[in-house]
C-alpha cells in the first residue's frame, strides 16, 4: 500500500487529525511517510495549511501542495475565483507517483468529500484514486446523519472500481449519544468495509509528543496501530432493544 488516498464524508469530520495519525502510526512502525494535499483552500501564501499541521502531530513527514487558493471554498471554486490554475486529477496522481518513489506511504488527502470538484471539468479526488488504482480512507462523523454519508461514498468508490480500504471515525465524543453509539455498529455495514478506528475528540489539540504516543491507540493494526475494533464496539454500542 505504497499510496493511501484519504477522503472523509464531508467537512469539518476530522480528516486532517485522521492523516495526522495514520502518519504518526506509520512512522512509529519505522516507514517513511509523505502527504500530500492536492488543493488547500481557505490559508493565505504564509499560513500553515493541512500539509503542514499533519507534519506539527505527526513529526518527520514529508510534506507536499501542490496549490493553495486564499478562499474557503471547493478548490475549483476557489481556483476560479482566484483567476489561478486548477489542480487536476492526473497533477494529483503524477505527483503522489513521483513521492511513492522516495517513500514508504504516501497519504493524500482531498479537501471536503470525495467528490467535491478540483477543476472546470469536474475532476475529483476519486478520478485521483482511479489513476492511481489506490485505496481509499473514509473519514466520517460519528452523529446522526453520518450513515448517508458513508454509504454514498462508499458506494460511489465501488460504482468507480475502488473498494474502500475502510472507516475511520474522526472524532468520537467523550459522551457519545444513543446515535453515535449505534453509528459504531452500523457504520461498517453500511461501508461495507470494516472499521479501522476511532479518534478522540479534541485529538489535534494533544501535544505533539502526547500525539504520536497515542495515534497508534487510535487505529487498527492494518493503519500500523493495536485499536480493537471488536473491544470498541462492545464497550460503546448499546445493547439491542429487549
Amino acid at each position: 500500500m505504497p499510496v493511501l488516498v484519504i477522503t472523509g464524508t464531508g467537512t469539518e469530520v476530522g480528516k486532517t487529525v485522521t492523516t495526522a495519525a495514520v502518519a504518526a502510526a506509520a512512522v512509529a512502525s519505522g516507514r517513511s511517510v509523505a502527504v500530500l494535499k492536492a488543493a488547500q483552500t481557505g490559508v493565505g501564501p504564509d499560513e500553515r495549511g493541512d500539509a503542514a499541521e499533519v507534519v506539527r502531530l505527526a513529526g518527520p513527514v514529508t510534506a507536499s501542495e501542490i496549490a493553495r487558493y486564499p478562499e474557503p471554498l471547493a478548490p475549483g471554486t476557489a481556483a476560479r475565483r482566484a483567476g489561478r490554475a486548477p489542480v487536476r486529477p492526473q497533477e494529483v496522481a503524477e505527483t503522489a507517483a513521483k513521492l511513492a518513489t522516495e517513500h514508504d506511504l504516501v497519504l493524500v488527502e482531498g479537501a471536503g468529500g470525495l467528490l467535491v470538484r478540483f477543476d472546470e471539468a469536474g475532476g475529483t479526488l476519486a478520478d485521483a484514486a482511479q489513476l492511481l488504482r489506490a485505496p481509499v480512507l473514509v473519514v466520517a462523523s460519528a452523529h446522526l446523519g453520518t450513515l448517508n454519508t458513508t454509504e454514498l461514498t462508499a458506494r460511489e468508490l465501488r460504482g468507480r472500481g475502488l473498494d474502500p480500504l475502510g472507516v475511520v471515525i474522526g472524532s468520537w465524543p467523550a459522551e457519545p449519544d444513543l446515535a453515535s453509539r449505534c453509528n459504531v455498529a452500523d457504520l461498517p455495514y453500511v461501508a461495507g468495509a470494516p472499521l479501522l478506528g476511532a479518534l478522540p475528540d479534541g485529538a489535534g489539540a494533544l501535544a505533539p509528543a502526547d500525539f504520536r504516543t497515542a495515534a497508534p491507540g487510535w487505529l487498527a493494526p492494518r493503519l500500523n496501530g493495536r485499536w480493537d475494533a471488536a473491544a470498541f464496539t462492545q464497550r460503546e454500542a448499546p445493547a439491542p432493544f429487549a
